[in-house]
């Protein structure tokens, strides 16, 4: 090992933090899920459902960030879900920490290396989301085929742990075909309105200005939020197959002329919670089959 090599492995504590956390959680439960699903603000609402569940605040976790925006539980919840060929196993974050938190995005990411070292292989990220292209309308469900980086930073930045995955690690399908093309299919048969689009990632807090939004119109963008990107980054480091879901819970500003508030993002997150909660259930069981059939072929 070169000397250079050595020193990245030894100066980053992650690998080691996020092993004793994931130790702790898998302490606390028999079950042990090869998926993961993070649920954004006003999401949260599929992780009360799980069977046989264990709720684990995520201040009893080691090293874990706690996140204080309204509308995350703050729980980490694993328990089963029916499937066609039996229970799945699942871990589900009640809510996120964000960047404009005061959090790094070191820290923002902690959540992905854990479910990494828990052995989680394949991952379902979903937010809220202010909508962009004019098709949508509010309460749409948008598959995330792709996403634009402009909070400013990437969280891989710094000294890079192969423990978890390359040094510049590819991102040309960040979002798994097979995932965005399983969540269309059980969405048209739900009769669900939903949409495949691209996600642009700003730091917040403070919404988008309606200048700010006819910007991303014209790079490409179809929905703006806070969060997901740099989780998927980091779990796409880890080899880990990605599914994005964002719920588009406002127009973003300038669409509508109408001042935007957070409380409005929470009220349309219950208002089809139903419906994102049907989805997940159709769509979890198709992924858990074919994250199945990748780690045969390993």
């Amino acid at each position: 090992m070169s000397p250079t090599s050595t020193r990245s492995a030894r100066s980053s504590p992650d690998f080691v933090r996020a092993t004793v956390a994931a130790k702790s959680i898998l302490s606390k439960t028999k079950l042990r899920p090869h998926i993961g699903v993070v649920l954004g603000s006003g999401l949260g609402s599929f992780g009360d459902d799980l069977a046989g569940a264990t709720r684990i605040e995520y201040a009893r976790i080691p090293s874990f960030p706690r996140s204080t925006a309204v509308g995350h539980a703050g729980k980490l919840v694993i328990g089963n879900l029916p499937g066609k060929s039996g229970e799945i196993s699942v871990a589900a974050m009640q809510g996120r920490v964000h960047f404009y938190e005061g959090y790094s995005l070191r820290e923002v990411i902690f959540p992905m290396r854990v479910f990494a070292r828990m052995g989680i292989r394949s991952v379902v990220l979903t937010n809220a989301a202010g909508g962009i292209n004019r098709s949508y309308k509010q309460g749409a469900l948008v598959v995330l085929r792709d996403h634009i980086n402009l909070q400013g930073l990437n969280p891989l930045i710094g000294p890079n742990d192969k423990r978890f995955g390359p040094r510049f690690p590819d991102m040309t399908h960040a979002y798994a075909k097979a995932f965005r093309g399983f969540a269309l299919q059980e969405g048209r048969r739900l009769g669900v309105s939903i949409h495949e689009g691209v996600y642009a990632a700003l730091s917040g807090p403070s919404y988008e200005t309606p200048a700010e939004i006819r910007y991303l119109a014209t790079i490409g963008a179809d929905l703006v939020g806070m969060s997901t990107v740099p989780e998927v980054i980091a779990a796409r480091h880890m080899g880990m197959q990605v599914l994005g879901i964002s719920c588009v819970t406002n127009m973003a500003a300038g669409i509508i002329d109408k001042p935007l508030n957070h409380q409005e993002v929470l009220e349309t997150g219950e208002r089809v919670k139903d419906q994102f909660v049907a989805l997940l259930r159709a769509v979890l069981p198709l992924i858990a089959a074919e994250t199945g059939k990748s780690e045969a072929n390993i």
